[in-house]
């Protein structure tokens, strides 16, 4: 008795090897499927889309997306916008961060329909290889990145960072405060939320210390 003998048992024309060709089709379609929000499903799926009108950059950009797209899918899959990165895809490690009118988000968190008209500012908004943002350079200057995977996010959040202090507004550990200090902890503590996996806190706040023109932590 063979494999196939045991699998036709009570199964007209089921042997292992028509069970484990339908289990491999199964599973290429699967792995072959695109993701909710992209390009390819919108088409494919005839879902119905919402236009969104964006000034990313300073240019005003019109789309139509499915309306489960995220900000951070539109920017990278419609815009073709590739600096902001897709990290953990949940809001937990800041690779996404992008200013939106004046305040960082996570851009994997929320819908691009649910900005209209709102104003985006990504890394390729900051500045240009020829034309630096300060902040750029000082990552640069005071090595602040590694592998750089991290780095639009923390730069966006950065620059986040430097016009919140300027404002007053307290972070959870300058709330009991009655003004907003610089300090390393308060840096820190406003950065928290984004993670850089090789370790280059220390030369982060330097450089962001560096652009507000205090001494090097």
């Amino acid at each position: 008795m063979t494999s196939d003998d045991i699998f036709d048992d009570g199964n007209e024309g089921m042997t292992r090897r028509t069970v484990l060709a339908a289990g491999a089709a199964t599973a290429a379609s699967v792995a072959a499927a695109p993701a909710i929000g992209s390009p390819a499903v919108e088409q494919a799926a005839g879902a119905p889309l919402m236009p969104v009108r964006l000034k990313v950059n300073g240019k005003d950009r019109d789309l139509s997306v499915d309306p489960r797209t995220t900000l951070l899918d539109a920017l990278r899959e419609h815009l073709h916008l590739t600096g902001t990165k897709k990290g953990c895809d949940h809001g937990q490690c800041g690779a996404c961060t992008v200013i939106v009118e004046g305040r960082r988000i996570n851009s994997c968190l929320t819908l691009a329909v649910m900005h209209e008209g709102d104003a985006v500012t990504t890394i390729e908004g900051l500045g240009t290889p020829e034309d630096l943002h300060p902040m750029q350079k000082a990552f640069v200057v005071h090595d602040g990145y590694q592998c750089g995977y991290c780095t639009p996010g923390q730069i966006c959040s950065a620059v986040a960072v430097l016009e919140e202090i300027e404002a007053g507004v307290p972070s959870h550990a300058s709330a009991d405060l009655m003004d907003v200090s610089f300090s390393d902890a308060e840096v820190r503590e406003r950065m928290s939320g984004n993670i850089c996996r090789c370790a280059a806190y220390p030369n982060i706040v330097a450089a962001i210390r560096d652009v507000a023109g205090k001494d090097r932590a």
